[in-house]
C-alpha cells in the first residue's frame, strides 16, 4: 500500500492558496497548539555546561534537571561543531531528493517494534489522526546491529557523518549515563548497566516536519514520552519542541550547538520514579522547515529493565514492573497497559 509522505500533502497545498489542511491533520481542541501553547513567562528548560571542572555541580545540575524536569540543553559537550553540521547537511539533503529516491528506503510492512527505514505513520492513533511529519531510522551502534541497508546512499557523505557523529554522541552518552548514577549515590556504572550496558544501541531518528498552513491546529508529533533510557537530540534552528511543566505546554529556547537531553523511560524505571521521563512534543511552522536528529538509547530487545535493587526497599517498594524491553516497546506502540 502506497503511503501518502506528508512532504507531499505540504508541497501540493503549498501550490494553493487555500489556507486548510485535510481533515486528518486537525488535532482535537484540547491538543491544538493555538490553544494549548503557555504564553505568560515561563521557566526555561534547565542548561548544563558538560566542560564545567567541578564534576560534582554537573551531577547536581544533571540529578536536579532530570528530577523536576525530565529534559536539560547541554552545552560545550565535545561534539564538533563540524560533525553536527555535517550530520544536519547529509539529512537534510536526503530529505530533498525525488520521492522515488527517498522510498528506496521505506520501512518493512511486516514484523514488529519501531522499524528502521523511512517513514510516516508511528504509533497507533485511536482516533485516526495523523501527525505533520515523516521521519528516517536507523541504528547507529553498535557495528553488530548496523543494517546499512537503510542509510541512505546518496548524499555520498551521509555514512561517514553519521559515523562520525556516533563516536562523539557515545562519549556524551556515558557522560550523562556517569551523573545520573552518581546523582543517585550509586556507582558510577550503575545506571548504564542497568540500561544495557555495552549492548545499549543507539538509533538514530530524522524527523523531518515540512511548512504547514495551519500550524495552529497540527502537531508535528504528538505529546509523548520516550522509550528510551536517554534521547539525545539535536535540533536545527526552526523552534517547534514543547514541553509539560506543572500542566502547561511551554516551548524549548534554541541555542545554538547545544543538545537536547531527554530522559526516557527507562530511566524512570531505573530510578523507581525519582528521574521523570518528559512529555513532550513537536510543533510546526508556517514558512520553515523543522528537523531534529534524535538518537534513542534503548537496551536489546531481550534485555530486562526494572527499578534498580539498590532504590528498592520495603518502605519504597518498586513502582515498574521488570521486563524485557520489547514488551515494553509492544505495549507502548499499542496503546496497552504495562
Amino acid at each position: 500500500m502506497e503511503v501518502e509522505r506528508v512532504q507531499a500533502v505540504a508541497s501540493l497545498l503549498s501550490q494553493t492558496t487555500q489556507d486548510t489542511i485535510p481533515a486528518e491533520f486537525i488535532r482535537p481542541e484540547k491538543e491544538q497548539p493555538a490553544i494549548t501553547t503557555f504564553r505568560g513567562p515561563v521557566p526555561e528548560i534547565p542548561t548544563i555546561d558538560l566542560s564545567d571542572p567541578d564534576e560534582e555541580n554537573i551531577v547536581r545540575s544533571v540529578a536536579k534537571a532530570s528530577k523536576e524536569w525530565g529534559i536539560f540543553q547541554v552545552v560545550n559537550h565535545g561534539i564538533p561543531t563540524d560533525v553536527i553540521s555535517n550530520l544536519q547537511a547529509a539529512g537534510r539533503h536526503f530529505f530533498e531528493l525525488q520521492q522515488e529516491e527517498k522510498e528506496v528506503y521505506a520501512k518493512p510492512t511486516s514484523g514488529e517494534g519501531i522499524k528502521e527505514g523511512y517513514g510516516t505513520l508511528l504509533q497507533k492513533d485511536l482516533e485516526g489522526k495523523k501527525s505533520w511529519g515523516d521521519h528516517l531510522f536507523h541504528r547507529i551502534w553498535p557495528p553488530s546491529k548496523l543494517n546499512y541497508q537503510f542509510w541512505p546512499k546518496n548524499p555520498p557523505s551521509y555514512r561517514e557523518a553519521n559515523e562520525m557523529y556516533a563516536k562523539y554522541v557515545r562519549e556524551v552518552a556515558d557522560k550523562l549515563f556517569k551523573s545520573l548514577s552518581l546523582g543517585l549515590g550509586l556507582d558510577g556504572h550503575v545506571m548504564k548497566e542497568g540500561a544495557g550496558g555495552k549492548e545499549i544501541e543507539y538509533m538514530m531518528k530524522i524527523n523531518y516536519y515540512p511548512p504547514c498552513p495551519r500550524p495552529d491546529l497540527a502537531l508535528g508529533v504528538v505529546a509523548h514520552t520516550d522509550f528510551s533510557s536517554i534521547t539525545i537530540l539535536v535540533p536545527n534552528d526552526v523552534p517547534g519542541l514543547q514541553v509539560l511543566k506543572d500542566e502547561r505546554w511551554i516551548d524549548a529556547k534554541y541555542i545554538p550547538n547545544a543538545l537536547i537531553i531527554h530522559i526516557g523511560d527507562q530511566i524512570e524505571v531505573l530510578s523507581n520514579g525519582i528521574y521523570k521521563s518528559v512529555l513532550h512534543r513537536s510543533t510546526v511552522d508556517k514558512g520553515k522547515t523543522r528537523m531534529s536528529w534524535p538518537v534513542f538509547l534503548e537496551p536489546p530487545g531481550e534485555f530486562i529493565v526494572g527499578p534498580l535493587p539498590q532504590l528498592v526497599s520495603e518502605e519504597n517498594p518498586p513502582k515498574y514492573k521488570s521486563k524485557k524491553f520489547k514488551d515494553y516497546a509492544y505495549c507502548k506502540l499499542n496503546k496497552l497497559p504495562q
